[in-house]
């Protein structure tokens, strides 16, 4: 106990060892999904599942513990939801770009993102992003991860002639997924501790019984990591740093996003931020968040970045590093269920659906979709870049058109309505690049 004292200051931080294990505990349950959801939504780019798996799982641990230690806050760090959909369904599939590649853009990011940390240049980019844009961009992401939760879960199909439909409910896939939703809002209402992760096991359970997935063949066993490890590719990156320069910029700045909002939230919750609005040690946390990124590149998974989830730990009492320390090992320990995160993460009807993460990411969606509230839906200047990037990013199926639409009308309401003061000139900056590469998308499109 003196160890502890001496390196986290508990008494100083007017908590005890055993508030802070439970603490990291509390955390560890309300992110654990990630273990389950990540190698799903990366297997859509062409990643093995169980390397995948792995890599989540030591990333987050060394990312966590990094977290404890250096900033010595009860922040916790995995591989970002909406990011991770980022790094599949834009860059992977929409933009043609093969897994190993976009694991070198994940790396340059995490790279940017320390210069950026080490020059602390960070709060002029943060602070130019105008807050209705980053709340818009976070409940648009929100609404595209539901929105593939609903597909994956068979709720939702496609229809030639009104684009989507209710799928056929009748299917034991879309009925389990159904249940799922209902368990895991029921235990979320009923504010459970890491009520997703176990509403997902609950789906797993129910998904068993229907005959959709196999019982795992064992309960304990190490996961495969070669598939992934260190496959990341630089050198194609240099050779059309042009064509790549977009991906690497919009991860950097959903990462920035994410991360201080995150440090801000729970350091507020927990009395960390002074009475000047600063957080102490804020440059170490940014450190230890982009060097979590750049040690999952290199392991195999998408950005890793700090979880709001955070939260809960912090309302459990956790106060110090040492609540991450044991979230970080909760991670390693996770590694040893192979066999089970493999059945629940695996779908159904050759890979088509998958019943069991789909309820978890609809959840996710919802509570993403939370900063919609408070936009100033009553400034028309504010409210129709919000709407536009908020529907745009499923309609579209693409993150990035909704992301370059907002970027784009936001400056040019505010200039078009005599407000053009009002906006950054990094923002006037963003939205010429964004329209630029919107008139080539629209001519690539046009001349196929």
């Amino acid at each position: 106990m003196e160890f502890f004292e001496k390196v986290f200051r508990l008494k100083e931080s007017k908590t005890t060892a055993r508030r802070e294990a439970l603490g990291g505990l509390v955390t560890f349950m309300t992110m654990a999904y990630i273990i389950f959801v990540n190698p799903q939504i990366l297997g859509e780019a062409g990643m093995d599942r169980e390397g995948v798996m792995a890599a989540t799982c030591i990333a987050s641990a060394f990312a966590t513990i990094l977290m404890g230690l250096l900033a010595r806050y009860p922040i916790a760090l995995a591989p970002g939801m909406g990011l991770n959909a980022l790094f599949s369904y834009w860059i992977c599939i929409q933009m043609k770009v093969h897994w190993q590649v976009a694991l070198g853009i994940v790396f340059m990011e995490g790279v940017l993102f320390i210069l950026l940390t080490l020059v602390k240049v960070r709060e002029t980019i943060i602070h130019a992003i105008p807050m209705t844009l980053k709340l818009s961009i976070a409940a648009g992401m929100g609404l595209f991860i539901a929105f593939i939760g609903f597909k994956n879960a068979g709720i939702v199909s496609s229809n030639p002639v009104t684009l989507v439909q209710l799928g056929d409910m009748r299917q034991p896939h879309a009925l389990v997924a159904a249940a799922g939703i209902v368990i895991t809002a029921a235990l979320m209402a009923a504010r459970i501790r890491g009520g997703i992760l176990i509403g997902l096991l609950a789906t797993g359970i129910i998904a068993m019984f229907a005959g959709l997935v196999e019982t795992p063949r064992a309960v304990f066993g190490l996961p495969r990591m070669d598939t992934v490890f260190m496959k990341m590719d630089i050198v194609d990156i240099f050779k059309d740093l042009g064509y790549y320069l977009a991906p690497i910029f919009v991860l950097l700045f959903f990462d920035l996003f994410d991360t201080v909002g995150t440090l801000i939230g729970v350091g507020q919750q927990a009395g960390f931020v002074d009475k000047d609005g600063r957080l102490p040690r804020a440059g170490r946390a940014l450190f230890a968040d982009a060097a979590g990124t750049v040690a999952g590149a290199m392991l195999g998974t998408s950005t890793v970045t700090s979880y709001i989830e955070s939260s809960a730990g912090v309302a459990e009492g956790a106060r110090t590093g040492l609540a991450s320390i044991v979230t970080g090992v909760l991670f390693i320990a996770a590694l040893f269920f192979q066999p089970v995160v493999e059945a629940f993460s695996s779908g159904v009807h050759g890979g088509q659906f998958f019943p069991i993460t789909a309820p978890a990411l609809i959840v996710v969606g919802v509570l993403m979709m939370g900063s919609v509230g408070r936009i100033n839906w009553g400034d028309f200047s504010e409210a129709v870049p919000a709407f536009l990037t908020i529907f745009l990013m499923p309609l579209t199926y693409s993150i990035a058109l909704g992301l370059a639409i907002g970027f784009v009308s936001y400056p040019l309401i505010k200039a078009l309505s005599g407000r053009g003061k009002e906006v950054h000139w990094f923002v006037y900056t963003l939205g010429g690049a964004f329209a630029a590469g919107l008139i080539l998308y629209v001519t690539h499109r046009l001349g196929q």
